[in-house]
C-alpha cells in the first residue's frame, strides 16, 4: 500500500529489531557460526580512548557527574524520522547555571560520552528504543509519521530529564533544498591551518565568530522564494561544537535547519575520522532519502567542496539544481591553506549541464541565482 512517504522514495532501512537500534554503527557486523553477532575489533586508538573514558567515568560519578541529554535537530518525511542525540556525563547544575556571557570554544570538548545508554524516543503513541554507541551517539531512523514543517520528539535517557529534539519534516510537495557548508561559508573560520583551527575551535570566544557578509540574507531569500525548502548545514566539525553553532545561526539570522555534522577522534578501523568521506556519504544519503529534491549547494573555494560538489553533481545530476561557491579573498585562501584564485584546478570546472555559480558573497551569489533563473 503506498502513501504519502512512497513519493519521497523508499522509506530508509530500519534495523531488523524493530525498535531497537544496533550498537555497532560501524559498517555490518558479519554474524558468528552460532548465528550471534561476532564483536568488531576496534582500532588501537579506539581501544586506548574507551579505555581512559572508563577510567575517568568512575571518578567523575563519584565527584556526583550525572548523565544529561543533548538532542540534536533532526528531520524526515510522512512515514520516517531521522533522530540524533548524545548521551554525556556532566555536571549536576549545569542546566542550572545557564550559558556564561562568554564562551569558549574548548568548553564544548570538555565532555565524557556516556557509552551503551538505553535511549527512548517517544511520539504521540509511538516509542522507539535504542542505545548509544562508544561515543555516546544515537543516529536512528524512528517509523512515526508526523506533519510537515518543524516538529518534535522526546527523548529520555534513565537517570536523567527527558529533552524535546525538534525535527524537520518535509512537504512530499517539496522539490527545492539548500545544503550549505559552514566553515568560511557561513562563518569566518579561516580553517584548517593547524594554530589558527586550534585557536577558533579552542580558544576564541563564541560570540566573536564573524558570520559571512550577505549569507544570511541570502539563506531567507532562498527559503522565501521557495516555500517549505529546507536548509541543511553540512560540516566537518565535530557535533561537540552543536549547540555554539545552533546559537551562532539563530544570532545572526539564518534560517533554522539539520546540522550534519562528524564525532572526531578515532574510529572502530582508523585513528581519525575522514571528512571528506562524511561529506560524501551525507550527500548520497540526502539524494536517497528525497530523489525527488534538487539541491543547491552552497560552499566555498577554500578546502575541498568545490571537488565533493562536483564529484556529487556527476553521480546525482538530477538531484543538484545548482552550486554556488562563496570565493575567498586572497588573504582568506592563503590562511585556509588554499592557494588564491586556482584557475587550472579541475575540480571547478562544472559538470556539462549543471549552474555552477561563484561570488565573494551573498549579495554576489543572489545576483548571479536571480540571473541563472534559480529564484
Amino acid at each position: 500500500m503506498s502513501g504519502p512517504a512512497d513519493r519521497f522514495g523508499a522509506r530508509p532501512r530500519l534495523p531488523r529489531v524493530v525498535g531497537v537500534g544496533r550498537l555497532w554503527q560501524g559498517g555490518r557486523v558479519p554474524p558468528t557460526a552460532a548465528g550471534q553477532l561476532a564483536v568488531p575489533q576496534l582500532h588501537r586508538a579506539a581501544r586506548i580512548e574507551d579505555a581512559v573514558h572508563h577510567l575517568v567515568e568512575r571518578r567523575l560519578r563519584r565527584t556526583g557527574w550525572r548523565i544529561h541529554t543533548v538532542a540534536y535537530p533532526g528531520y524526515g518525511a510522512p512515514g520516517w524520522i531521522r533522530v540524533m542525540c548524545r548521551v554525556l556525563l556532566g555536571r549536576p547544575d549545569n542546566r542550572q547555571r545557564g550559558r556564561p556571557e562568554k564562551v569558549r570554544g574548548w568548553r564544548s570538548f570538555a565532555t565524557l560520552p556516556a557509552k551503551y545508554v538505553t535511549v527512548a524516543i517517544e511520539s504521540g503513541d509511538v516509542r522507539h528504543e535504542t542505545r548509544t554507541d562508544r561515543s555516546g551517539f544515537v543516529d536512528t531512523i524512528v517509523p512515526v509519521d508526523l506533519p510537515p514543517g518543524w516538529g518534535s520528539v522526546w527523548i529520555s535517557v534513565p537517570e536523567a530529564e527527558p529533552v524535546q529534539a525538534p525535527v524537520r519534516i518535509l512537504d512530499p510537495q517539496v522539490r527545492f533544498g539548500v545544503i550549505s557548508d559552514v566553515d568560511d561559508t557561513v562563518m569566518v573560520t579561516t580553517l584548517p591551518r593547524p594554530l589558527l583551527a586550534a585557536w577558533n575551535t579552542f580558544v576564541l570566544d563564541e560570540h566573536a565568530r564573524a558570520a559571512v557578509p550577505g549569507m544570511a540574507v541570502l539563506y531567507e531569500r532562498l527559503v522565501t522564494a521557495h516555500p517549505g525548502a529546507p536548509v541543511f548545514y553540512l560540516s566537518t566539525g565535530a557535533w561537540n561544537v552543536a549547540p555554539t553553532l545552533t546559537r551562532f545561526l539563530s544570532r545572526h539570522l539564518y534560517p533554522a535547519g539539520p546540522l550534519l555534522l562528524t564525532d572526531w577522534g578515532p574510529t572502530a578501523d582508523r585513528w581519525f575520522r575522514s571528512g571528506r568521506e562524511h561529506k560524501r556519504a551525507t550527500l548520497t544519503r540526502l539524494a536517497t532519502e528525497f530523489p525527488e529534491v534538487k539541491w543547491l549547494l552552497v560552499g566555498d573555494d577554500g578546502q575541498h567542496d568545490q571537488e565533493i560538489y562536483r564529484e556529487f553533481a556527476v553521480a546525482h545530476p538530477d538531484n543538484v539544481a545548482g552550486v554556488a561557491i562563496r570565493r575567498l579573498s586572497p588573504t582568506q585562501a592563503v590562511l585556509a591553506g588554499a592557494p588564491p584564485n586556482p584557475v587550472s584546478d579541475s575540480a571547478s570546472v562544472p559538470p556539462v549541464g549543471q549552474k555552477w555559480l561563484s561570488a565573494p558573497d551573498g549579495a554576489g551569489l543572489w545576483q548571479l541565482l536571480r540571473d541563472a533563473g534559480l529564484v
